[in-house]
This record gives structure tokens, sequence and C-alpha cells, in this order.
């Protein structure tokens, strides 16, 4: 009975399991859009969520403190300059391609407004994970990159950097002229 009973009772434990695997979730509200317009040649439409601050010669930051993320705004009369403009804009870009998987150029036009340009996704763990050039070719230029301030893990960063690159989309497609 002895050793039957030893095996019984010990034999009676709770069975021991290891924990699932926890996922961090990050939920971001819902995007509200506010025009944005002031003494500078141009207008859009950004995140009403975001802060935005003037620099100087028309170019902004766009604050998303929660997300530890800032958009960069560069604003560039064309003087006969144009070719300079894209090339540095394009070269700003593809600086990341180091640390890059992959850089995805999706050309916008919008014939109405004038506005052309190219925005960019670059995936991977680089500095910035979206880009774009905006202009009407004759008059204005204006860039814009997003950059984290933590150290660049895309998988970490990944939602707050799709829910910003969204943002930058909606401005470069609600950006007008005047």
């Amino acid at each position: 009975m002895g050793v039957l009973g030893l095996l019984l009772f010990s034999g009676c434990k709770d069975e021991v399991l290891p924990k699932p695997s926890g996922y961090l979730r990050l939920d971001y509200p819902v995007a509200e859009y506010a025009h944005f317009e002031n003494q500078c040649p141009f207008t859009f439409e950004m995140n009403s969520k975001a802060i935005i601050k003037g620099e100087k010669d028309c170019g902004f930051t766009i604050s998303y403190p929660k997300m530890k993320a800032t958009i960069y705004l560069t604003y560039k009369p064309v003087n006969n300059d144009i070719n300079k403009l894209l090339r540095d804009a394009q070269k700003l870009t593809f600086e990341h391609v180091i640390k890059a998987n992959d850089i995805l150029e999706q050309p916008y036009l919008n014939q109405q407004k004038k506005v052309y340009g190219m925005f960019y996704q670059v995936n991977g763990n680089a500095a910035t994970n979206s880009q774009f050039y905006a202009t009407d070719s004759t008059k204005h230029f204006l860039t814009a990159s997003v950059y984290f301030y933590a150290k660049p893990n895309f998988d970490s960063i990944m939602p707050a950097a799709s829910y910003i690159k969204n943002d930058m989309q909606r401005l470069m497609e609600t950006l007008e002229w005047k």
C-alpha cells in the first residue's frame, strides 16, 4: 500500500502547461482629418489628433507623441531647379536602401489639382518607413518623411508605421497649391 499510495498521490498534481505566447495589442483611434491652411502656398488635410508646429520657410513637423513619431514636411519653391529637387528627394529615400528590405514606389498624379509626386514605402529596419515628394513642377515642391524615436525594428513599430503611412497618403492626396 505504501508504494501504491505514493504513486496515487504523486499522480494527482495539476498538469503544468506552458503559457501561450502573448502579443501586444496596439489600438489607435480612427483617424479624423482636419483642413490645414496658413500663409504658406499650399493646404492639406491632416490627422486631427496630431500636433503640427510651424518651422521656418513653410516647413512643418507633425507629431504623434503617443507613437513617438514625427512627420517632417519641407517646402521649397521651384526656381528652374526641378531636376535637382527631384534628385535630392530620391537620394534621401534611397539612402535607406542599406537597411531596407525593399522600397515600394507609388506614383501620384492629380491633373486637376496639378499635384504630381511619388510615395515611398520603405520596408525593413530603416530609420524612416514612409516618404513622399509632391510638386506642380513649376512653382512648388514639398517633401515629407516620418521618423520614429525608437530603435528601427520594423516588426515592433509596424502598427504605428501603417497608421501614419495612411495619414501621409491622405496628406498627399489632399494637397492643393494656392
